[in-house]
């Protein structure tokens, strides 16, 4: 996959994270793309126009006129084959949101006919400000896409979510849209995803969860989408959002949530890849007040929550194909055999604790695919958007097989 022939438009907004664009654009030329770059006054305090001129072998623009020349925002907006806006700052996201008008960026994403991505970059407290969440909630509906931000260190020093996704994430999620654009194999298919946590309340209060947070499942759900499947995605307590509005979402706080919205949307799929982290048992009984500290101990009952993934594996029919995941820190292959053959799922995704980079939270992930032949596929510490893409990709070739 590459970029060859494609017109990017590379929005660069007042971001610390500026400092990484003119890696962006060499990477973006190297791939094959036709480069042009449009800043703010805010980005060349970061940046150096220059450096990115260089790169991008185009001069940078930055203001509506220069002198006696005016920059044509509407022929820029209509030239592009993509608009990237990156890094995007908070306020130029509540600009988008708004529809605000004030300088060369925002009057070009306006004017853009092409589809939009944003690879939003702050702090992590700006991150999840209800009104950021808000403005990326209502750029998202009006059809543009975000690249999800990565956890890591921030400017301020704190180490949380909020920094934009590394100039090599970001290409990879361009080629893999440009890729889908004419492959879309699931193209009516009907497909279900579950994802994130769930959450077993204890009181008003207090829950037993774990430390997942839906994005192994979300760039799922977001790849089958590119291939032309309709999506429901089921998933559990977490910040974070789809960026593609054609996914339909459904979210719950609990594992018999979660139970009963699978097994209601279940006979109606083609495929089902069940990649969250549902808890396996939930308090007995939960009180209705907050439980007040009175002793050293404190016992809490547990009975077994209901198992989603046996559940579909006794429903599922010839015609339905079933993946489960597996996560686990011992006899990691023999534990995920036993549970494909348990469950009666097609194939296992198995992800080990043992393996650096893996696991919640994070940006990559490493995986091995289990088919029910015995055959095992590992693959390479990778992003989690290809690494979505390596198991949708995998079950097609075995299908077509």
């Amino acid at each position: 996959m590459n970029l060859t022939g494609k017109k990017i438009i590379l929005a660069v907004t007042g971001s610390i994270a500026a400092y990484k664009t003119p890696q962006l654009v060499r990477l973006l030329v190297k791939s094959g793309a036709e480069v042009r770059v449009v800043t703010t006054d805010a980005a060349e305090k970061f940046v150096s126009p220059l450096s990115l001129a260089t790169v991008a072998k185009h001069p940078v623009y930055s203001n509506i006129s220069d002198g006696a020349m005016w920059n044509n925002h509407v022929a820029l907006g209509r030239w592009a084959d993509l608009l990237l806006i990156a890094p995007c700052s908070a306020n130029t996201l509540a600009k988008l949101a708004n529809g605000l008008c004030d300088n060369l960026v925002c009057a070009v994403y306006l004017s853009a006919i092409c589809p939009v991505f944003v690879a939003p970059a702050m702090d992590e407290d700006m991150w999840h400000h209800p009104s950021t969440k808000k403005n990326i909630t209502e750029i998202v509906s009006f059809g543009n896409r975000i690249i999800p931000v990565a956890h890591g260190e921030l400017a301020s020093g704190i180490v949380g979510e909020g920094r934009m996704a590394e100039p090599e994430n970001i290409i990879a999620h361009l080629e893999h849209y440009f890729f889908s654009e004419n492959d879309q194999p699931l193209k009516g298919k009907k497909v279900l995803v579950t994802a994130g946590p769930t959450y077993e309340r204890i009181d008003p209060v207090r829950f037993i969860g774990n430390f997942s947070t839906g994005k192994m499942g979300i760039a799922i759900a977001e790849t089958l989408a590119e291939k032309g499947a309709e999506v429901t995605l089921i998933i559990g307590p977490t910040h974070l959002s789809v960026s593609n509005n054609h996914i339909k979402t459904i979210h719950v706080e609990s594992a018999r949530e979660m139970y009963h919205a699978c097994i209601d949307a279940f006979p109606d799929t083609t495929l089902a890849i069940l990649s969250s982290a549902v808890a396996d048992y939930r308090p007995k009984e939960m009180a209705s007040e907050k439980i007040k500290k009175a002793s050293d101990t404190f016992d809490i009952s547990l009975v077994r929550n209901p198992d989603i993934l046996e559940s579909l594996g006794k429903m599922k029919t010839e015609s339905q194909t079933l993946v489960g995941f597996a996560l686990e820190t011992n006899n990691e292959l023999e534990n995920a055999q036993k549970k494909m053959i348990a469950k009666n799922t097609d194939y296992i995704v198995l992800n080990s604790l043992r393996d650096e980079g893996a696991g919640f939270g994070g940006d990559t992930n490493k995986i091995t695919i289990l088919d029910r032949d015995g055959t095992n596929h590992s693959l390479p510490l990778q992003s989690k958007t290809a690494a979505a893409a390596a198991i949708i990709n995998h079950i097609l070739k075995m299908q077509n097989a």
